[in-house]
């Protein structure tokens, strides 16, 4: 039986992290499931969820300390089988954008937090506008709700917290 694994990894970009990550999984038979990466401030960020035969999970860690005598941090942590947690909930799509200022992302986050909202994922950025250079900000991401919860109730709500940000909320069912 395989063991599931959420393997992070922070520390300065260089060409062939990834691959030096991935050859330690491919050498260990195991395989990546699905991962997020991104360069963030000079800095290089992973997030991944590994599958590693259940024989080769014991000494994993070990061959990650090449890479942490380099300056990475690399963290695995096994993880457990969820699933029936959220069974029954409802996963809708939410985006937000304008004009980037301090605390959007804390306000959204603690409105779908007191309403018992789950976030499955959560992508945000900031880019200058084309014409004036103001920064932008957009958040997309994918939320589960409790069945419950009325969908007029805790998206009206979110529309009136964007309202107050002076940002766009959009939310819909995911496709």
């Amino acid at each position: 039986m395989p063991k599931n694994i959420v393997l992070t990894l922070t520390g300065r970009d260089k060409v062939g992290i990834v691959d030096s990550v991935t050859s330690v999984i491919a050498k260990r038979n195991g395989n990546v499931e699905s991962s997020r990466m991104a360069r963030l401030g000079g800095e290089f960020a992973m997030l991944m969820l590994v599958a590693v035969p259940d024989k080769e999970f014991t000494n994993l860690d070990q061959d990650f300390q090449q890479l942490r005598e380099e300056g990475y941090q690399v963290t695995l942590l096994q993880t457990e089988d969820d699933s029936k947690k959220y069974a029954g909930w409802l996963p809708y799509e939410i985006e937000v954008t304008g004009a980037d200022h301090e605390g959007i992302i804390h306000d959204i986050s603690h409105h779908l937090a007191a309403q018992g909202i789950n976030i499955e994922s959560m992508d945000t950025s900031s880019t200058p506008a084309p014409m004036s250079g103001t920064p932008l900000f957009t958040m997309k991401g994918v939320v589960l709700v409790p069945p419950q919860l009325h969908f007029h109730v805790w998206s009206d709500s979110l529309e009136e917290i964007g309202d107050k940000l002076n940002v766009s909320v959009k939310v819909g069912m995911v496709k």
